[in-house]
């Protein structure tokens, strides 16, 4: 048809999740070896407009809720032109580039090992510190 298949919308939110971790200093590898894992109990997808191939498309991604327990994160898909394509642009807000294609946003429980649930602030504090804002 022309267009990225419907699918790789939540393969990029992931995206956008492992590289927020991963620019405030975390990977999901240090975060697994405390023995926190955090699993997808909610995905929320909204399809604007598609994106054709060989576009240009930037992920945008922020923390929009946390707790101890729990954390969702909101992520736009937007189309850029290499004009209005930033790497540094950090901020999530109304003046994002390009144009917008697919928001949504996954929700997330902190578990252990044994899937039971985990306080992020018990095991982490540094890392709840910084995705609560506190």
């Amino acid at each position: 048809m022309g267009v990225v298949f419907h699918g790789n919308y939540v393969t990029w939110f992931e995206v956008g999740r492992t590289e927020w971790i991963r620019s405030a200093g975390y990977d999901y590898k240090t975060i697994e070896s405390k023995g926190l894992l955090l699993p997808v109990v909610d995905l929320q997808c909204t399809y604007v407009a598609p994106a054709k191939y060989d576009d240009l498309v930037v992920v945008c991604t922020r923390i929009a809720g946390s707790s101890p327990l729990r954390v969702e994160f909101q992520s736009q898909v937007r189309r850029v032109t290499e004009a209005d394509f930033r790497a540094d642009l950090v901020a999530y807000s109304s003046a994002l580039p390009g144009e917008l294609l697919v928001e949504g946003g996954t929700k997330h429980v902190w578990v252990n090992e044994q899937w039971q649930p985990a306080r992020l602030n018990r095991v982490l504090p540094e890392l709840y510190a910084l995705i609560s804002g506190r």
